[in-house]
C-alpha cells in the first residue's frame, strides 16, 4: 500500500501519528509526512487514520 499525506490540506492535528506512529511523523513545522510503502501489519491502522483525518489530507493508492 502507498500512503501520501497531502501537504495543501493538513492542518498538523496529529492524529495519524497517533493512530499510527509506526508510518507517520511529524515535520519540524508541525505538519504529517508519511513513508511512502506502509508494510501489510499496518494497513488497518493507516485506513483508521486516513478516516480519522478531519482535512482528509491522507491519500492511499
Amino acid at each position: 500500500m502507498k500512503v501520501e499525506v497531502d501537504a495543501d490540506r493538513c492542518r498538523g492535528h496529529g492524529i495519524c501519528l497517533t493512530l499510527c506512529p509506526e508510518v507517520f511523523t511529524l515535520h519540524d513545522d508541525g505538519y504529517a509526512e508519511a513513508a511512502a510503502e506502509v508494510d501489510a501489519g499496518f494497513e488497518d491502522a493507516v485506513r483508521a487514520a486516513e478516516r480519522g483525518c478531519p482535512e482528509r489530507a491522507i491519500l492511499l493508492g
